[in-house]
């Protein structure tokens, strides 16, 4: 999409319209074994009905955010913030049909192997997946779950040691083994033996490479079905990637114009403990049970062909819908800042670097840690509040897991990161220079480079709570000019903070 400061590339108003899923769970979310021939109970609320676009559908109130802000602006002058959002908002709409059209070939397939197979589930509950595509500007894929049909609450969690893989190789942190019981004899042919125990024997364990594996085998027999049965059409489909050996199974699947990644993996759901964020704000903050909601449900996917490990995907995109009920634009800032990290802040050449995942967890820690709707009263201000948190990550080379916060999600080389630091810097300081679409190379930072005094702000210890607190991100923000938070104990809080830091570092002081 070619566009430049100021311009605006706009559909027709979109009718409201309430929003539907396909099944919540409790309402036969996926197809049990015994409820006869395979069909879409609920395929239907999600696919275009008459002239309500599908992502009004899906997620309406963030839409009408980012509709409301364009209106907002035109009425007076053009600002860049507002119109490069609207271009962005305005393709959601296509993306989400381009999306159903691919879903729906997917579906087919996932149906074909359950018919085959009826221990791998289909899952119709794809509102999450939608929601996410909507909000990536990158070609990122999109992954899809396939439940296996066992009770989860049923198996012992193992933990994975070195003798249990081959060549005693260290298996990664947090894999697990899920030990079966034995009466299960229709699990069998997914099963292997993994240690030695006391007695002698061994446990036996559910073998993800074996369940990758037999799914891989039923979905290419299903692609060769639907293609004799004229379900599919050239060029809807390619299965190349099913040759590579990753934990996952990839499709390319064309919806439209637009072609969508699926990566499918099996997965084992159990209930657990919601997850308690002990001296955290979250239950504050985010709306109420939002985060028992989002944890009480553990997904196991395959980490090797031995081990598997719990995702964390499902939970934060849960929290992620959860932000968008809150008031403000904050999705919209999630947009803009995803937008430029395709165009703009991606390494060519390279796979790793800044990702929407890294993205998300940003939008999660600054609703956390900017708890007040103050906070999110305007795009601008908004942005900068993802912002001040990305610079502080990429300075500090170290991003915690929203979740786990023990968990660094950048495992980047220094000196990769040191770029988009500089990259991110640029935009903070001179937006305007950034905020236009265009074809080509990434936008080449400015001149200006950021003050001294905030890059040291920005690089003081990681160690130090203290510098990963309200307090200290609003003193980042008052370095950019953005804080106008009127609160008498935050300004107080930023007062001592500051009195701190300029003892620790006089220099700048």
């Amino acid at each position: 999409m070619l566009g430049c400061p100021g311009a605006t590339a706009w559909l027709g108003p979109l009718p409201g319209a309430a929003p539907t899923g396909r099944g919540a769970r409790g309402s036969s979310r996926w197809r049990s074994p015994s409820s006869g021939a395979c069909q879409r109970p609920a395929v239907a609320s999600l696919r275009p009905s008459h002239c309500v676009p599908p992502c009004r559908r899906v997620f309406p109130s963030c839409l009408k955010q980012a509709w409301d802000d364009h209106g907002t602006a035109m009425a007076g002058s053009a600002v860049p913030w507002h119109s490069y959002l609207g271009v962005i908002v305005s393709r959601e709409t296509q993306w989400l049909e381009h999306f159903q059209r691919a879903e729906d070939i997917l579906l087919t397939l996932l149906e074909d192997v359950h018919t085959r197979e009826p221990r791998f589930l289909v899952d119709y509950a794809r509102n999450l997946e939608a929601f996410e595509f909507a909000l990536c500007a990158s070609e990122d894929s999109v992954t899809v779950e396939v439940p296996l049909r066992i009770d989860g609450d049923v198996l012992q969690v193992l933990p994975c040691l070195p003798r249990d893989t081959p060549g005693g190789r260290s298996p990664g942190m947090g894999t697990c083994h899920l030990q079966v019981p034995s009466p299960a004899t229709d699990l069998e042919d997914w099963t292997s033996v993994v240690g030695v125990m006391e007695q002698g024997g061994g446990a036996r364990c559910l073998a993800p490479g074996k369940i990758l594996q037999h799914l891989k085998e039923l979905l290419i027999s299903a692609i060769v079905h639907c293609r004799r049965s004229f379900l599919l059409h050239p060029g809807d489909l390619s299965a190349e990637n099913l040759q590579e050996d990753a934990m996952e199974l990839s499709l390319l699947i064309r919806g439209g114009w637009k072609t969508v990644r699926f990566d499918i993996v099996p997965v084992v759901r159990r209930y657990q403990e919601p997850l308690r964020l002990e001296g955290r704000q979250c239950e504050r903050v985010f709306p109420e049970g939002s985060l028992r909601k989002a944890t009480e449900e553990a997904h196991f996917v395959p980490a090797s062909p031995h081990c598997w490990r719990s995702s964390t995907h499902i939970p934060i995109l849960k929290l992620l819908q959860a932000v968008d009920t809150l008031k403000g634009p904050r999705l919209d800032s999630l947009r803009l800042l995803e937008q430029l990290r395709s165009q703009d802040w991606g390494e060519e050449g390279r796979k790793g670097g800044l990702t929407f995942n890294h993205l998300k967890m940003v939008l999660l820690w600054s609703t956390e840690l900017f708890p007040s709707p103050e906070d999110w009263q305007d795009l601008e201000g908004s942005v900068y509040r993802l912002l001040v948190i990305l610079l502080r990550c990429l300075a500090t080379h170290r991003l915690p897991h929203f979740l786990h916060p023990e968990e660094n999600l950048f495992h980047g080389d220094s000196s990769e990161l040191a770029s988009l630091y500089c990259k991110v810097e640029s935009f903070a300081w001179n937006p305007r220079h950034f905020l236009y679409f265009h074809f080509g190379p990434p936008v080449r930072p400015g001149g200006s480079q950021g003050e001294p005094g905030t890059r040291a702000l920005l690089q003081l210890p990681a160690e130090d709570t203290s510098y990963w607190d309200t307090a200290y991100f609003d003193i980042l923000l008052s370095q950019f000019q953005v804080y106008q938070i009127q609160d008498n104990t935050r300004r107080s809080a930023m007062s001592q903070l500051l009195s701190k830091i300029r003892q620790e570092i006089p220099q700048q002081s």
